[in-house]
């Protein structure tokens, strides 16, 4: 996790998780899976592995169950099989 600060001395955090997501195996599939997941609330960035499917978000607040589950949600409407926490 990293803080960040203006030099007005508002702050914020990011969060940057790696998740496993399987069925990734083209720029299509890959483009489906970042607009889903870059639509939740929180998240500031996705970035989508094709054949890996690796896939790192980067939110506002720390990711927590609840979240993950959103995740997992939001992955397998999309069409794709949702694989848990990569570093997990």
């Amino acid at each position: 996790m990293s803080d960040c600060c203006t030099p007005e001395g508002s702050c914020h955090t990011t969060s940057t998780t790696r998740y496993r997501v399987e069925g990734v195996g083209s720029a299509h599939c890959q483009g489906v899976v970042a607009k889903a997941v870059g639509a939740l609330d929180d998240v500031k960035a996705v970035e989508v592995e094709i054949g890996t499917g690796l896939v790192t978000v980067t939110s506002s607040a720390a990711p927590d169950e609840a979240f993950d589950q959103l995740l997992a949600k939001t992955v397998d409407e999309a069409g794709y099989a949702f694989a848990g926490r990569a570093d997990a």
